[in-house]
């Protein structure tokens, strides 16, 4: 066990870093956080910041040495320099990481465990592009393999002579191409897995404008909750697999046939943010509990109806509004507000 005390050291200063830093201190952490940047959300609320490359082995040394844990924001972490923590322990693993960061590695991991997903294939050129399309058929959608979120690095194809232009949208890099899955629902699954014990969070409803999560919904529609201990026993399995400890999110497709996995975040995640209020014990306590080697909270759901927002770009200008309709609002303290960036949430209570 890790005590209240220590220290957490955190690779990434986003705004997933803040709030995991407001919950440590809520338990009498402190953390440090180790990101590229000058600043970002998290500064305003974090004991220390190392500003240095994710590829600088002497300075994630220097890192190690004065934090007790290390944990990370985001996966799109360098997994080969993280041998410079030593014996500091990383939570969620490594490997972990190398699984999530990959499109391809994330597909595969999840055929060899038997778990159902959307058709796919792998796309390295222009060739393979053709072959992918004749394997999975259209519509498509192209995904390239690595640093692709929030709708990024993604081009659909609706017929076969979409395909250059996809292709081009990409930058032509290595990538995953996807069949569409015919769904009702989007939803998730926020798990934390500690030392001993799992536990998993109510499944919101997720619905996604331009490809970035706009709201999640509890209690979600019947069918998301008809689906829920098939989608958590799936979760569970990867968890498992991974010997994975924090909190791991998981989404999924409600189909006709079942929950069709579609990808997973090895950390925190935006669709968890309902649970700051919304929930006994929010993901970013838990997931300082379980990387701490603390008992894990208690997850269930502690009012009637939850919805979170997010506030994308120029929205976040709204934020007087969300408050008189008795709203809770959490921003994130960037400046500008581009269009697609995320500048904060706002969570209703009903």
């Amino acid at each position: 066990m890790i005590p209240p005390g220590s220290t957490i050291g955190i690779l990434g200063g986003g705004q997933l870093g803040r709030m995991i830093a407001i919950a440590a201190a809520q338990l009498g952490y402190r953390t440090h956080i180790y990101a590229p940047e000058a600043s970002g959300p998290a500064i305003d609320v974090a004991r220390n910041w190392t500003r240095a490359a994710y590829e600088d082995e002497a300075a994630l040394a220097a890192f190690a040495a004065q934090v007790d844990v290390v944990t990370y924001e985001f996966e799109n972490v360098p997994v080969a320099p993280l041998k410079a923590l030593g014996h500091t322990p990383l939570h969620p693993p490594a490997a972990a990481l190398e699984v999530a960061q990959d499109r391809l590695a994330e597909k595969s991991f999840a055929e060899r465990l038997g778990i159902a997903t959307a058709p796919w294939a792998a796309v390295d050129d222009a060739t393979s592009l053709a072959a992918a399309l004749e394997q999975v058929g259209t519509p498509a959608i192209l995904k390239t393999r690595r640093f692709g979120y929030d709708g990024k690095g993604q081009a659909r194809i609706m017929a076969p002579e979409d395909a250059a232009a996809a292709w081009d949208a990409v930058g032509r890099r290595p990538a995953v191409l996807e069949g569409f899955v015919t769904f009702e629902a989007e939803f998730s699954i926020v798990a934390v897995r500690g030392a001993d014990a799992f536990a998993t969070y109510e499944a919101p409803e997720n619905r996604h404008k331009d490809g970035i999560l706009a709201t999640s919904t509890l209690p979600a529609s019947s069918i998301i909750r008809d689906q829920q201990d098939q989608a958590e026993a799936i979760t569970r399995q990867l968890a498992e697999a991974l010997d994975y400890c924090g909190v791991l999110t998981c989404e999924y497709f409600a189909t006709a046939d079942g929950p069709v996995f579609n990808e997973m975040a090895p950390r925190v995640h935006n669709s968890g943010h309902w649970t700051i209020e919304g929930a006994a014990t929010s993901q970013f306590e838990n997931h300082v509990r379980a990387i701490c080697g603390l008992p894990l909270g208690w997850t269930a759901r502690a009012f009637g109806r939850v919805e979170m927002h997010n506030l994308i770009g120029a929205e976040a200008g709204g934020w007087h509004g969300w408050l008189e309709q008795g709203g809770h609002l959490h921003l994130y303290g960037k400046g500008e507000a581009r269009p697609g960036r995320k500048m904060g949430h706002v969570t209703l209570l009903g």
